[in-house]
């Protein structure tokens, strides 16, 4: 007898913060995220020392975070992996300010914000995820 792989489907409904609609892996930090020394433009890499993720490359993936943190450089700093294309296909964020609002702007992928429920807390890293940026929506995927 095999086992059968079953998929779990959770639907999130936030704001839209760039229109658009991607999908693949995710990649999840309950960190926020620092432009300016705490991301190498050239390979979508967090290189912040303490960064739970540092190391690793959100390149090609949907980053789910709560947020930016820094100086006014995040939004050049993610502008920048888009021209390199090392840049998140689709980004999911707690809470929006100034700096987050920009640099969603300026990365030109789809967006979602202000969920229903905390995507860090709903979303796990390898999950197959869904972000509607026209509709406001993030569907999960999670095999089990």
């Amino acid at each position: 007898m095999s086992a059968e792989t079953l998929d779990t489907t959770i639907l999130l409904r936030g704001r839209g913060a760039v229109p658009g609609i991607a999908e693949g892996e995710a990649l999840v930090t309950r960190d926020t995220i620092s432009g300016w020394g705490g991301v190498d433009p050239k390979t979508g890499t967090i290189i912040e020392r303490r960064h739970e993720l540092c190391g690793q490359s959100f390149k090609g993936k949907v980053l789910v975070f709560p947020g930016a943190k820094g100086s006014s450089g995040w939004s050049q700093y993610f502008h920048l992996t888009r021209t390199f294309g090392s840049n998140p296909i689709a980004m999911v964020f707690t809470a929006v300010n100034t700096k987050m609002a920009l640099g969603a702007v300026v990365t030109r992928v789809p967006c979602v914000t202000e969920c229903d429920q905390d995507p860090v807390d709903v979303i796990q890293t390898g999950d197959w995820v869904r972000v509607d940026g026209d509709a406001g929506t993030v569907e999960i995927t999670r095999r089990r």
